[in-house]
């Protein structure tokens, strides 16, 4: 039996290399002689980088950089393909968790440091970099990654705007005649599981805003500020970008990147499958499994087992889910080539208990599952 393990993390809870591991334990407890191949998974999040220097050959390192509120930080990123790849989390440099609740001022916030992660790459020689942008603290579009790459976005006088997402309100003019050269020559990829665009009702500002300490009179001023710099960045790409799905992800950075340097933005578990080559590992596999710490009715929209389940599917290998809880009917995710969901929770019990014992209880419900399945496939043999 051949099994390939591919969950996500259970956010807050287990790392993905944990519950990759707590399935493997409990696959071993039915199938003893299984060839188990773990794949650690992620979305474009945090995690995303361990995820693909788990799958594949490749280092980390860490560099000097600044925070969301332009403080002197560590962060690290990765290199895989030899040096060749850069593998970036915008959550290592302006990441929500690195701020306290009390400073979180997305007026303010900037995305310099990720920027600075982006050119230190560029100094280290890489052609292509994947850049994550689950997580972020800020909504300023990109504007201060692309300023640490030597754009200039000038206001009426020509000067230019300071950092955060407030100022770009006075957005009049893009100079890109600074812009690093390095940048013509590298192919960027983001992760992007999210559909909203720039601005309006479904927009970074609105349906992001207030987790990153916005109010309802800073979320006006910064979709206002969004929609000046939508329109005019729009005008020097050539291209709409105030409609492009995913350009209000981490704040409106996806149109940034979009916009400024011609990136692609792509689902963020299809990137790590990739990167992991998982399509050359699932495809010899007899079950895959895979989950995460809530499956319901938004794991359809991009998700990590929809990812999973979508490359599996292409093989005709079977699915199972099996996620710290599930939410749904019976079928849930039949169509994506999901055979069932499955929760690891024993009954009732307190959030802190749930945590405590989140790997014995994982390890647990695989065996359970998997001893069924067994006697499943058992029974089929014998018709």
């Amino acid at each position: 039996m051949r099994i390939v393990i591919a969950p996500d993390s259970f956010k807050g809870c287990l790392k993905a290399l944990d519950v990759a591991q707590a399935m493997r334990r409990g696959v071993q407890q039915v199938y003893l002689d299984s060839v188990i191949d773990m794949i650690p998974m992620a979305d474009g999040g945090e995690g995303t980088v361990d995820a693909i220097l788990c799958a594949v050959k490749g280092e980390k390192i860490e560099v000097n950089v600044t925070d969301p509120l332009g403080r002197p930080i560590r962060a690290a990123y990765g290199f895989i393909n030899d040096g060749a790849t850069a593998v970036i989390e915008m959550a290592a440099a302006s990441g929500l968790t690195l701020l306290r609740h009390e400073e979180r001022n997305p007026l303010i916030a900037s995305t310099q440091g990720t920027g600075l992660l982006i050119k230190d790459a560029l100094d280290r020689g890489v052609k292509k970099i994947l850049l994550g942008i689950g997580g972020s603290a800020t909504n300023d579009g990109g504007a201060g990654l692309a300023t640490a790459l030597g754009v200039k976005l000038l206001d009426a006088q020509g000067k230019e705007l300071p950092l955060g997402g407030a100022a770009l309100a006075n957005l009049v003019n893009i100079d890109m005649s600074g812009i690093d050269p390095r940048l013509s020559d590298v192919k960027i990829e983001v992760a992007c599981d999210v559909q909203n665009p720039l601005c309006g009702p479904e927009g970074a500002s609105a349906v992001y805003g207030p987790q990153k300490g916005a109010n309802l009179e800073d979320v006006q001023v910064l979709d206002a500020a969004l929609q000046n710099f939508g329109e005019r960045l729009s005008e020097f790409a050539g291209t709409n970008l105030l409609e492009l799905a995913g350009g209000g992800a981490a704040g409106g950075l996806g149109a940034g990147v979009v916009g400024f340097f011609g990136a692609k933005l792509r689902p963020g578990s299809q990137m790590v499958l990739e990167g992991a080559n998982a399509a050359e590992r699932i495809k010899h596999a007899d079950l895959v499994l895979t989950g995460e710490g809530r499956t319901d009715s938004q794991t359809a929209y991009g998700k990590v087992p929809v990812g999973v389940a979508a490359l599996a599917k292409s093989y005709h290998v079977p699915v199972l889910v099996i996620s710290g809880s599930v939410e749904g009917p019976a079928g849930l995710l039949v169509d994506h080539g999901i055979a069932s969901c499955f929760s690891v929770s024993e009954g009732p019990t307190t959030l802190e208990e749930a945590y405590t014992k989140a790997e014995e209880q994982l390890e647990r419900a695989v065996s359970r599952i998997l001893t069924v399945w067994k006697l499943g496939a058992e029974f089929a043999r014998k018709k």
